[in-house]
């Protein structure tokens, strides 16, 4: 047992090489006759071995064991847990939920997951899918991947101690870790109960956005992008390898640690990042760019322009537009969105938006501030700057409607009164005024 490291190297999609053990890695092969400290050579690709160059994700591992070594799968259910999005209608409602309530029972992180809503599938490389989860103890004996998709974390409550394949993620509120499509990893609780909220990418891999007009600065800067140095667990034991592949999960006996990478190099590998570090830019003139301004992260689609995912935040930042109305406007989009807040207060609602909650607006559906927020934001005085603090929302926007679950329909965290919020929006039209 070696898994001690939690060192991070930075950097946005660069080729490390690490190591965690002195001699481990080879130089000048990647697959050598014989590696050193009788380890096994593995390549992981996260994209098309003729991907070009510059999109072209894969990583060499050297390991103790190769990653087939395992007993043979059966199918295993965590009925919460799916990418079952409803083939039927889909309502254009507008729909909010209060946070998932933690659980009372012992629940780990896979047991904990909960899918509020998606698009697309695997099969079809395309689309996402939207889950909360809520758990209150470590993963024990049990190991995950995900075949289907890259997984966006956000944590809202309690820090996340996800050990991979290719090292430590340490993620706490206000961070984000991205796990690549295929690495194996298990998840620790340190805080004790944490909730948050995942995203499954089945799309392209998420990349930083260009930045065109903004130049060469702005948003978010590749080099506060972390990804784990080397660690290795060297254990054997009666264990078991959940695996999600086509929708459907499957486990499988595994008498020793998948985590057991004693070195690699490459550009495949899970990063995280702090919201914290974001560099917000707005309107210093009048009115307010589109909500695009504000993106981390972006999977694009087969259409230039459109994004098969979109990570977007709202962190804080100063208002200062003069004659304009500063919260967003009312707005319709070609686009769907789902909403959550990871800290504090969200500028554009009032009440009944709270950390670990969420909104999910589809493509067309109306929605802006509520009624209170337009009364405070009309009456402001805009000969003064408003500074927005105490405060980290978050959206995953994509170019498909999102199809909600029955459970997320139905649950009993739903707001069903959600509408009720622009109700007191009042007529105030005067022709010849």
């Amino acid at each position: 047992m070696a898994y001690d490291n939690k060192a991070y190297q930075i950097g946005f999609g660069n080729e490390f090489a690490t190591e965690a053990l002195p001699g481990a890695l080879p130089i000048g092969r990647n697959s050598p006759q014989r590696v050193a400290h009788g380890l096994y050579a593995e390549q992981l690709s996260g994209t098309a071995f003729t991907a070009p160059r510059a999109e072209n994700r894969r990583s060499w591992l050297y390991r103790i064991r190769p990653a087939a070594m395992h007993g043979s799968f059966a199918s295993f259910t965590q009925p919460r847990f799916h990418n079952e999005f409803d083939t039927g209608p889909v309502s254009p409602d507008q729909m909010r939920w209060s946070p998932l309530p933690l659980p009372e029972a012992p629940t780990d992180f896979l047991e904990g997951l909960y899918t509020m809503a998606g698009n697309g599938s695997a099969a079809a490389q395309a689309g996402v899918g939207i889950h909360l989860y809520a758990a209150n103890r470590s993963m024990q004996g049990r190991y995950f991947y995900n075949a289907d998709a890259e997984m966006l974390i956000v944590p809202q409550q309690g820090a996340l101690h996800i050990r991979t394949e290719l090292g430590m993620l340490e993620v706490e509120p206000q961070q984000i870790g991205v796990i690549p499509r295929g690495v194996r990893f298990a998840v620790a609780l340190p805080d004790g109960p944490s909730r948050g909220y995942l995203c499954e990418n089945f799309g392209g891999l998420l990349r930083l956005p260009d930045l065109g007009p903004i130049g060469a600065n702005g948003l978010a800067n590749p080099r506060d992008f972390e990804t784990p140095v080397a660690a290795y667990e060297d254990i054997e034991g009666e264990f078991e390898l959940i695996a999600k592949f086509q929708g459907h999960l499957w486990r499988a006996p595994i008498q020793h640690s998948p985590l057991d990478v004693v070195a690699w190099h490459g550009n495949y590998a899970p990063y995280r990042y702090d919201l914290r570090r974001f560099n917000t830019i707005g309107s210093i003139s009048h009115d307010h760019p589109d909500p695009s301004i504000f993106t981390v992260l972006t999977a694009p689609s087969d259409t230039p322009g459109t994004a098969n995912l979109d990570f977007a935040i709202f962190p804080p930042r100063w208002l200062v537009a003069q004659d304009t109305f500063r919260p967003p406007w009312f707005h319709r989009n070609i686009a769907s969105e789902f909403m959550g807040l990871v800290h504090g207060a969200y500028d554009a609602k009032a009440e009944g938006f709270t950390p670990g909650g969420a909104s999910l607006h589809n493509c067309m559906s109306g929605h802006g501030p509520d009624a209170a927020t337009f009364e405070k934001a009309s009456q402001a005085d805009l000969s003064r700057p408003d500074v927005i603090t105490n405060t980290m929302a978050f959206m995953f926007e994509t170019r498909a409607v999102l199809r909600p679950t029955q459970q997320a329909i139905q649950a009993a965290h739903r707001q069903g009164d959600y509408q009720a919020c622009w109700a007191g929006l009042h007529k105030h039209f005067k022709p010849g005024t």
